[in-house]
């Protein structure tokens, strides 16, 4: 969704805005260049990364090639941009929903709140999670490998806290099974895109962490 032109006024507004606990974190971004990261974002969506140019991100906004030009040198810049916002808000989710301590219920959580970040802002779907985009360039590439580090930590830190408490399986280590984790959930995070993000993701990543969850549990030796 693409944010309305916004005047010093309402951008304040709007960054200071909770969403059930959770703010938009603003980096050092102006509000036009946030416009135009968004718009990245749904671009990147409907037409690819060969449909993510200047000139259509342009006619995208109803803005002139010039204008952007005054906000960003290159598309490269632009989604490097929008990938260190991401990362950032990212980190803030993790930051807002320490691990407590309470296995299901920190493994839950990090699904939980993925997904109402992802509801919130689905265009972005297709930038954390697109094989494609990682190889535009050496620079992006390394931005993304940082976001999926941020996820992958804290994913693994949850599953390391229920095989310290003996709650579930030790037969695979902490690494192999975020690595089992992460590809489920970014799967269905594709299948709510080709739906059109019309389909239950929150349904669909609540059955997911509870398959999860039963897969991972220890069981008695019969």
């Amino acid at each position: 969704m693409i944010v309305g032109l916004l005047t010093v006024k309402d951008w304040i507004i709007f960054i200071h805005t909770l969403k059930e606990g959770m703010m938009i974190v603003p980096m050092n971004i102006k509000p036009r260049q946030l416009e135009i990261i968004e718009a990245t974002g749904k671009l990147l969506t409907t037409s690819g990364i060969n449909g993510l140019t200047i000139k259509n991100l342009a006619y995208e906004m109803n803005f002139s090639e010039s204008a952007l030009y005054r906000h960003f040198s290159s598309k490269e810049e632009i989604i490097v941009t929008l990938l260190n916002y991401l990362n950032e808000n990212v980190n803030k989710i993790f930051k807002e929903s320490p691990i407590s301590g309470v296995f299901e219920k920190d493994f839950t959580v990090l699904f939980k709140e993925l997904t109402y970040y992802f509801k919130e802002n689905p265009f972005y779907v297709v930038v954390v999670f697109s094989e494609g985009l990682i190889n535009e360039s050496a620079r992006i590439g390394e931005k993304i490998i940082q976001l999926m580090d941020s996820l992958t930590k804290h994913a693994q830190a949850i599953i390391k806290e229920g095989q310290d408490k003996d709650l579930i399986t030790r037969s695979l280590t902490s690494e192999q099974v975020v690595q089992i984790i992460i590809p489920a959930f970014r799967h269905q995070m594709f299948r709510w895109k080709i739906s059109n993000f019309e389909s239950d993701i929150t349904q669909s990543i609540e059955s997911l962490s509870g398959s999860l969850l039963e897969l991972l549990k220890r069981r008695s030796e019969q």
